[in-house]
């Protein structure tokens, strides 16, 4: 099967689109820009959602739905935020059909046109503060702590699956503060779940930053984010928390009664992250053999494939299969026995190197006999007979070792892809011919940062916190700097 694949370094775009669509991940759609989420990539989303859902409930946030059509003149109250989404936006103009008796077909009922446009969500900052406007009367009522699970739409003209689609899953928190030190408090602390997530479950090393003005996000006072590195030397953001200080609140005349009767306006934090996570997770750790999913959060963690000839071999297997299946499961492994006698054991064993399973027990009459099984582990393909007294513990502790062997092959790689420059021509030579991150000295104006853009395609990902301050001069314009930023082309 590994032979349907494009290889990395053939064309990495077309080796990226082979895995999702034959790992079972995501298919194309009838609708131009959007997706169809298959099962298995379902699967694989879910437990990321269920996983990031406990998190955010352990750090005292709710779950709650917002309406998917926002009023258009509420995107007005915000300039940068409108200014920032208005080339996105799909927009709902009216409300019914009708029959055309020349074709056959529908059309849009002319006379039902809405007297205000409805936007279907891209965002929700301006129906959520809308809201909490009726929420929000004292301190008491502080602070709001909400999260949502939902789609957006976002009318991208180039879309790539799970990476960039016109619809896509994600999650929203939305939080209103007393203070601004407690808004900030709350986007640090978010960051750093996205951090402790990216890392510990789905094995892909992150570097905390701040993104320059600009590229925060519309509406923000400071975006935080963290970015992490694809296997083609391109970065990725996987994740951004925002400090939208008292813009929205303002917007919206969300006001409240301080501990002294005063009036203030509320502070404000947004984060997000979406099904873009998978899109990381295939480009990150895959091969050219199909999908390597980290343990933690793979749909499938082990499965089981009998070896046998005859009704009566199957039977001795099955039996001895059934208990190992009990154990697994009961020490919370998600397994699989696929006796499907569709299919031979050499195509089950492609079949599951596509997906991306992390172990592989393959089991027939003799191992039996001798009480032993043959297990593979994905990430590095390697094989060995182990005895079945103990099994379960034994892939309980396999599983524990895989997550992070495939986090210290994602780190190495990481860290040796951070690079210094200190001259223009270092640092094209080092995207060109190297890529990941490279630490630069830059100005801290827009405009070299917009020229160093259009020359490279090359953006600042982040200021990474707590960057050591030294001085030094700008790669392109020469002037003075105090710290270094990272660059990279990035997805």
């Amino acid at each position: 099967m590994s032979k349907e694949i494009t290889a990395r370094s053939q064309d990495y775009a077309q080796w990226y689109n082979d895995l999702v669509l034959k790992g079972g991940l995501a298919d194309y759609s009838a609708v131009r820009g959007c997706m169809v989420i298959k099962p298995y990539g379902f699967a694989l989303w879910e437990n990321m959602r269920d996983e990031l859902d406990r998190k955010f409930k352990e750090t005292g946030h709710q779950n709650a739905y917002f309406p998917l059509f926002i009023p258009k003149s509420f995107l007005s109250k915000e300039a940068a935020h409108v200014e920032g989404f208005a080339k996105e936006c799909a927009v709902v103009t009216h409300y019914r059909l009708k029959n055309d008796p020349e074709t056959g077909g529908v059309v849009v009922d002319p006379e039902a046109k809405l007297e205000e446009e409805l936007i279907v969500r891209p965002t929700s900052e301006t129906i959520i503060w809308n809201t909490y406007k009726d929420w929000i009367q004292s301190y008491r009522d502080l602070p709001i702590l909400v999260n949502q699970w939902a789609n957006v739409v976002r009318w991208e003209m180039r879309t790539r699956l799970f990476l960039r689609t016109a619809e896509f899953l994600w999650q929203e928190g939305h939080t209103a503060h007393a203070t601004a030190e407690e808004a900030v408090a709350e986007t640090v602390q978010m960051l750093d779940v996205y951090a402790d997530f990216v890392q510990n479950f789905m094995a892909v090393p992150v570097i905390k930053g701040v993104k320059s003005a600009s590229e925060r996000f519309a509406g923000a006072v400071d975006t935080y984010c963290i970015e992490s590195l694809m296997q083609d030397g391109k970065a990725l953001q996987t994740g951004t928390s925002h400090f939208l200080g008292q813009n929205f609140a303002k917007a919206f005349d969300v006001q409240f009664s301080n501990k002294e009767n005063k009036l203030e306006y509320v502070w404000a934090t947004s984060w997000g992250v979406s099904t873009r996570l998978v899109g990381a997770l295939v480009m990150a750790h895959s091969d050219d053999d199909g999908l390597i999913l980290p343990p933690r959060i793979a749909p499938l963690q082990v499965v089981i494939v009998p070896i046998y000839k005859g009704a009566d071999q199957k039977a001795g297997i099955d039996a001895k299969v059934e208990g190992i299946v009990k154990e697994l499961k009961a020490l919370g492994i998600r397994v699989k026995y696929d006796d499907n006698d569709n299919n031979r054991p050499g195509w089950k064993f492609a079949e599951y190197e596509m997906k991306g399973v992390p172990v592989r027990i393959a089991i027939g009459a003799r191992d039996i006999e001798n009480n032993v099984a043959e297990i593979a582990r994905r990430d590095t393909k390697t094989k060995s007979s182990v005895s079945l007294d103990g099994i379960s513990g034994y892939i309980q502790n396999l599983l524990e070792e895989i997550q992070s062997a495939m986090f210290q092959k994602a780190l190495d790689y990481h860290e040796s892809h951070i690079t210094k420059a200190d001259s223009w021509e270092e640092f094209e030579k080092l995207l060109d011919e190297k890529g990941g991150f490279i630490s630069a000295h830059w100005d801290g104006t827009a405009e070299t940062e917009a020229a160093i853009k259009e020359r490279t395609k090359a953006t600042i990902r982040c200021i990474p916190l707590n960057n050591p301050q030294e001085d030094g001069i700008c790669i392109l314009s020469g002037k003075p700097s105090k710290e270094r930023v990272l660059f990279a082309r990035a997805y």
